[in-house]
Order: structure tokens, then sequence, then C-alpha cells
């Protein structure tokens, strides 16, 4: 892949171009804080091991919520170790609760498609298979749109070596996944595959954006 700053100027003129344009957005759904309603919507991304996007969208700004879990297969509520076996077609993915007041779906696609590396079918480094696939499952028509877009322009601009094969889908069905799952970096971090896997992606994301990140 290329260097981040190539990546960050094409994201940041096309966020720019859609912020000009002001689309309507789909609300979601409604959660009180401090007395007011905050409007929040939801996106479900596939990038790799969900341990290793989980802990990422965590650390943004206006995400409120993320969860790991199952999403893109036939097999109803399917276990972990069913979905390893390759043969359910889910994805590990991550489904993201945000406030788009706060963070807009480019700022998230940026964060995706700058965090795993979307040319690689099915494989994330040494994780291989159908699980690790690079997917979006939009969740209303601005998502699929901005998603759409982004897409084609980095690949236009050549931001990566290779074409992006990330798939976008619409979102069906999601299955969150066992509990050991959930919040799983945070709470293993000296795990050998938190320690030599993760943490390096979290401390080059955390540098590239520092300015996006919530306060410690």
């Amino acid at each position: 892949m290329k260097i981040c700053f190539q990546f960050i100027m094409i994201i940041s003129i096309c966020i720019s171009a859609c912020a000009q344009q002001s689309p309507k957005k789909d609300v979601g759904i409604g959660k009180q804080t401090n007395n007011k309603t905050m409007a929040t919507e939801k996106i479900t991304l596939g990038s790799g091991c969900f341990w290793c996007t989980e802990a990422i969208f965590q650390q943004l700004k206006g995400v409120v919520k993320v969860t790991s879990g199952y999403s893109g297969g036939h097999v109803v509520n399917p276990s972990y170790d069913q979905v390893c076996e390759k043969n359910t077609g889910h994805a590990e993915v991550c489904q993201l609760e945000y406030d788009p007041a706060i963070i807009s779906i480019d700022e998230i696609l940026e964060v995706f498609w700058q965090t795993h590396d979307p040319t690689t079918v099915d494989r994330q480094g040494n994780d291989v298979g159908p699980q690790y696939r690079s997917v979006v499952f939009y969740h209303n028509e601005l998502q699929k749109e901005r998603a759409e877009f982004l897409k084609q322009e980095l690949n236009k601009s050549g931001a990566f070596d290779r074409p992006i094969v990330t798939t976008i889908e619409p979102f069906s069905t999601y299955y969150i996944a066992e509990n050991y799952h959930q919040d799983y970096y945070n709470r293993n971090g000296n795990q050998p595959y938190c320690y030599f896997v993760i943490r390096p992606k979290m401390e080059k994301f955390e540098k590239v954006f520092k300015s996006k990140l919530k306060a410690h």
C-alpha cells in the first residue's frame, strides 16, 4: 500500500465535497443523553479479525457502541467454531452505533479502509478464509452511496497498489458473537495475538487519527 498522506488527502477531498452537498441522512435509533435525544445510526463492517476492528472503532469520537459478531451468511445464529469452519458464509464483523452529528459516514469509511488491506480476497495477514473478507454492510442509501463513491475514487487515484476488493452489500441479519469476543483487546491486551498483531496496528492508527480519538 502507498503512504498514508496520499490516502488522507484523497479522502479529505471527498469528505469536503460531501459536506458541500449536504445530503439527507436516515435517522437511526434515539438515545437519551443529558435529557436530549441523540439520533444515532448503525453500520456493519468486516475488515478481518473482529478483535482488531473492534479495538480500532472503540477509540473514535462519535462512535457510541461497537459489538463483534457475524453477518452475511446463511446459517442462523452461528457459533465462532462454525464460522471458523468456513462454510457458513458469514464474515467476522463489527456493528457500529455512531452519532452522525459528531462523526460522518465518510470519516468512518476513511478509518475502515486505512486500517486493513482491502486489496486481498478473504485474507488479512495470516488470517485466511471467507470470514476475514473485506465488506461494508450498509444500513441506508447514504451509506451505500458514499461507500461506492469512495471505493471508486480510491481505485481511480491509485491510493492502493492493487484494486480494492471490498464488497458493498445491503445489511440483512447480524448475530452478536459470544461474550468472550466482546471488548476483547481491552481485556486481553497481553495475549500473544493482541500483543503482536493488534497492538502495532493500534499504535499506527492512533498516530494517524490522533485528532479523531476519544479523550482518555
